[in-house]
């Protein structure tokens, strides 16, 4: 492995910018390639953000010899095949969350990278932000006794778009997918998969889920209560409950920096602050040059199996709406 982790950033749009950006905070890792479907957007992308090396297609940067690992920021259809065209060039890849539309392209994504032996995972980077690190090893330590419930949601309110990819079915839209991701991911972060799920959402003229809700019940009894939404803005807030107390994650929780923990019947509650240096997307950058240089396959921390099983809560969820999406 070089001093430095090479990266690649397949697609140009705003989160592809957003990693770029998050690369420049990192002293062991530099961005040396991006991809794109034309030439144009590749030079303009590579402009903006000094990168040396502008391919014109996918296969191309895929091919890139002189590639470690390559950061997937395609729309959410595309996920799968950009993926699995990375893995299969024998480059590590970091993919956008949802990990993909469903539970079934999960499942060939992961088979792909343990068959190839590369690096693969899902770029869930609220779990690498310093307050959430801090969040399991508290819960860990059992700071607030048994966690028997979760409530979080994310939700805001965009103008509708029926072309754009939050609105329009044939990019996955929807505020499950998108936002949604984020409360069932952290609710798997601490109770696991759910045993059981109920589910309710407000389908726009467009097909997707404008605003929906769900409840997680649990191996223990444990409940998760979540939303999330697209066209109703949240409180963004996350509040875990435990028999001795709770802790409150500060919005917007999913790209916070404090939280406050009420325990042993302290009614002013610790409030812990934990800034982050950059903007937050190097945190999953340094997890995945971490693992490749420890000769990792998979993060402990969000694992391939746990990427598949929250893809299967969010099938099952969507399937109690009668939602599908043209590619299923």
């Amino acid at each position: 492995m070089a001093d430095k982790i090479r990266w690649g950033i397949l697609g140009t749009g705003r989160i592809a910018g957003e990693f770029a950006t998050g690369l420049t905070s990192l002293d062991d890792a530099e961005l040396v390639a991006v991809g794109s479907r034309k030439q144009e957007t590749a030079d303009a992308f590579g402009e903006k953000f000094l990168v040396p090396r502008r391919h014109p297609t996918y296969e191309a940067l895929a091919a890139d010899e002189g590639v470690d690992a390559i950061y997937v920021a395609t729309p959410h259809p595309y996920h799968k095949d950009s993926s699995i065209l990375c893995l299969e060039a024998g480059r590590a890849v970091l993919c956008e969350k949802p990990f993909t539309i469903n539970a079934a392209q999960a499942r060939e994504v992961v088979e792909v990278a343990r068959s190839e032996k590369r690096f693969l995972m899902e770029a869930m980077w609220t779990r690498f932000l310093p307050v959430i690190c801090r969040l399991r090893e508290l819960l860990a330590e059992g700071k607030i006794g048994e966690v028997h419930m979760l409530y979080a949601d994310f939700g805001f309110r965009a103008g509708v778009n029926p072309e754009g990819r939050l609105f329009n079915l044939g990019l996955g839209g929807g505020a499950l997918l998108d936002v949604g991701v984020y409360p069932v991911s952290l609710s798997s972060m601490i109770f696991g998969g759910p045993k059981e799920v109920a589910g309710l959402a407000d389908l726009g003229e467009t097909g997707v889920d404008e605003r929906s809700a769900y409840v997680l019940r649990h191996e223990g009894g444990e409940l998760s209560v979540l939303s999330a939404a697209i066209r109703t803005s949240t409180p963004q807030c996350a509040t875990i409950v435990g028999t001795e107390g709770r802790i409150a994650l500060e919005a917007p929780w999913w790209r916070g920096t404090t939280m406050t923990v009420y325990s042993g019947g302290d009614a002013e509650g610790e409030r812990i602050e934990l800034p982050y240096d950059g903007n937050g997307y190097n945190c999953e950058a340094a997890e995945v040059g971490r693992c490749l240089r420890e000769g990792r396959l998979e993060s402990e921390v969000i694992p391939l199996d746990e990427s598949i099983s929250i893809m299967e809560t969010m099938d099952e969820i969507r399937a109690q709406w009668g939602l599908t999406y043209p590619m299923e």
